[in-house]
């Protein structure tokens, strides 16, 4: 493990100082990425000019939950959003040179092309994140404090995770960068809203098949002391780190399986 992240710092600061070679470039993208970012945010205000509630939450409330979600999805896109590109490295043959060299290859890809301009979407969430956590109202002591900042790493645990397995199923399947989007990208935006909009049963594999109500919805539940509208147990609520650790065992297998069955390009 040790080594692993070694090479990962290693492979991601020589793409950093890369970048820094043109810092007036790096400056207006990680802007940029800012800037796009928040036309997202931009369009639920609008929405809620004309509403006061969504589900049951006011704007400052899925504001809460929007920069979570955006926080966790950031982070995790910094790290291993690089998996994505894993279609095209097997279409190529690059992904058979990554397994030949003496770094885990699951290191090589995710910090190949390392983009620090993606600490825009990072630096937008947590902003929105902060004038969420104002205009909520919540009644804070030190275990509410300590389940926000849990819930932040754990929700980008949960979405690297997510990133990670998107990965496996492109060495079977060539590529798949579309259908791991819907669970990356898509499950970002399915989850800046709260999830009382949503049926039941979307909430249920949100829960329990893909975990990404861990990364805001049960513990946004905790810190504004609101019930589950769907009646399910309230230890869900404290249960992020959990659903982090699970997600990141059954990447870590998939991965596994999905390398020990790769039989170098075309297959």
């Amino acid at each position: 493990m040790a080594s692993s992240l070694r090479a990962y710092g290693l492979i991601a600061g020589a793409w950093v100082r890369a970048s820094m070679t043109y810092r007036a470039s790096f400056v207006a993208m990680t802007v940029g990425q800012a800037l796009i970012t928040l036309i997202d945010f931009a369009a639920i205000a609008i929405m809620f000019s004309h509403i006061d509630e969504l589900g049951g939450f006011t704007l400052g409330e899925v504001a809460l939950l929007y920069g979570m979600s955006g926080f966790a999805l950031g982070a995790a896109d910094l790290l291993m959003g690089n998996t994505e590109q894993l279609g095209r490295r097997v279409r190529d043959g690059s992904f058979d040179a990554m397994l030949v060299r003496p770094v885990a290859p699951l290191v090589q890809i995710a910090a190949d092309q390392f983009a620090l301009r993606r600490v825009g979407r990072i630096t937008q969430a947590v902003a929105v994140l902060g004038w969420g956590l104002a205009a909520s109202n919540i009644d804070w002591s030190v275990p509410k404090v300590l389940v926000l900042l849990a819930t932040l790493v754990s929700g980008s645990v949960i979405f690297c995770a997510v990133f990670v397995l998107g990965g496996a199923f492109q060495v079977l399947a060539g590529d798949a960068t579309e259908v791991m989007n819907a669970f990356t990208y898509g499950g970002n935006t399915l989850t800046q809203f709260p999830l009382s909009i949503y049926p039941a049963e979307v909430v249920r594999s949100v829960t329990f098949i893909v975990p990404l109500a861990f990364v805001n919805w049960y513990p946004a539940l905790y810190l504004l002391d609101v019930e589950d509208p769907f009646g399910l147990p309230s230890a869900l609520q404290y249960a992020s780190p959990v659903a982090a650790v699970l997600a990141a065992a059954a990447a870590a297998v998939a991965w596994r399986a999905g390398v020990r069955r790769y039989r170098s390009t075309g297959s």
